[in-house]
């Protein structure tokens, strides 16, 4: 995986430089809301950042596992064969503990549309799971 530069503009889409937005919350900051989470964790994606796909990942998630190694492997494998070109937020809504975030990423592999549903719990938002959605085109 090639280093990502922090003067690079952010994935997000945010218009910042990455040092400026994500990078922050791929060390640590707890994303302020469920928008915020979705949005660090494609640019984590983007950047190979296995270990905060992982840490902002639920437990109940189904592909949740204990088995680390594997996981990251598997995500870095991902990262490393995918261009991540363009998020598009298309809706995003929440409560006290849940929210939902509905998105398409344009990826070079084609385009992934999903609503993702998020958790709030001990402090911060995880990921918790989400529905593919189909697109036409």
């Amino acid at each position: 995986m090639a280093s990502f530069s922090p003067n690079a503009l952010c994935p997000c889409g945010s218009g910042q430089k990455y040092k400026k937005c994500c990078a922050r919350y791929h060390k640590g900051v707890a994303a302020p809301d469920a928008l915020a989470l979705m949005k660090s964790r494609y640019s984590a994606y983007a950047a190979g950042k296995s270990r905060y796909i992982i840490a902002t990942t639920h437990p109940d998630n189904r592909d949740y596992t204990t088995d680390m190694k594997r996981w990251r492997k598997e995500i870095d494998d991902f990262c490393r064969h995918t261009r991540f070109e363009t998020l598009e937020i298309i809706r995003h809504w929440s409560d006290e503990t849940y929210a939902y975030v509905h998105f398409r990423a344009y990826l070079s592999g084609g385009t992934l549309e999903e609503k993702s549903r998020f958790i709030f719990e001990k402090g911060r938002w995880y990921y918790l799971d989400g529905t593919f959605e189909t697109t036409e085109g």
